[in-house]
């Protein structure tokens, strides 16, 4: 049985949603404040997490930067903003996928069920990959850490996930569309989505796109990570 953590203030709308996620045969848990989610993160750690973005404490993007900062648990937000500036805002930040309320319980319980059966075999396909050494650079997939130059990257999920798979497919040009199909499993999403993670990957590897070393662009066409370092 899959265990979910509701974090929703309403009252009406939490209960609800405990009546229909039970009825779908999860195991539910509450909280209606953002710093009461991150503890049961921390403390007990959900199979997914549905989190509202209008809570007491903390806006709930904030809450989502906070879990990705501790955790890979899935999470599912449900929100009222219905925009595409939003939407990558949520992905980007750490989101596993979203849905604009109202909505019904079917296709909440449809959703977590998606998001779910992407997570799992991802993560495992991952953890099976072989340790990759390139240069001062060692990516250790089972154990998700990254070392350049013997000092650990602080990676984000998306951000080691994006670079484990750039070096299971070392020197060869991925498309950002096989990447999101892959590595996010929503190929629908933006391409500016691999463009941000990117961009911050660079960033902590030390390097620039316009004076790559290890991620460098082809353009029109993708991303490699060179293993013939000049």
């Amino acid at each position: 049985m899959a265990s979910v953590l509701v974090v929703e203030d309403d009252p009406v709308i939490r209960a609800a949603l405990i009546e229909v996620l039970t009825g779908h045969g999860y195991a539910v848990k509450t909280a209606h404040q953002g710093f009461e989610a991150l503890r049961e993160v921390t403390q007990c750690p959900p199979d997914i997490v549905v989190l509202d973005l209008g809570l007491p404490d903390l806006d709930g993007l904030d809450v989502l930067r906070m879990i990705r900062g501790i955790s890979r648990v899935p999470v599912l937000v449900a929100t009222a903003r219905d925009d595409d500036t939003e939407t990558i805002r949520l992905l980007n930040a750490g989101a596993d996928d979203y849905m604009v309320k109202p909505f019904s319980g079917g296709q909440l319980a449809a959703r977590l069920a998606a998001v779910l059966r992407r997570s799992g075999p991802a993560e495992d396909a991952v953890d099976r990959q072989p340790v990759v050494q390139v240069g001062e650079l060692r990516i250790d997939p089972r154990a998700r850490t990254a070392h350049l130059a013997g000092r650990e990257l602080a990676l984000t999920r998306r951000e080691f996930d994006l670079l484990a798979y750039l070096a299971a497919h070392a020197d060869q040009v991925m498309s950002r569309k096989r990447i999101l199909a892959e590595v996010w499993q929503q190929p629908y999403l933006e391409d500016q989505t691999v463009d941000v993670h990117l961009s911050a990957l660079r960033k902590k590897l030390g390097e620039k796109a316009s004076d790559p070393r290890y991620l460098h662009t082809v353009r029109g066409i993708g991303i490699k990570l060179v293993t013939s370092l000049s």
